[in-house]
């Protein structure tokens, strides 16, 4: 499974993610802090027992 992501800029700065088909958001200050919390809010939201997404892309609009 392949996870996508649409990132978009946060109007108070940084940036906010949604997963595309999947009830995940999260947001960053920088593009690294942005990353490390889509990867976070992925493994939360494909708890153990679930399929993980074995891809996970960051699309900047």
């Amino acid at each position: 499974m392949e996870l996508i992501f649409e990132v978009r800029d946060a109007e108070e700065g940084g940036f906010y993610a949604r997963a595309l088909g999947h009830p995940i958001f999260t947001d960053g200050d920088t593009w690294e802090a942005l990353r490390t919390n889509v990867l976070k809010a992925t493994s939360v939201y494909f708890e153990e027992g679930t399929e993980h997404p074995r891809l996970v892309q960051l699309h900047y609009v």
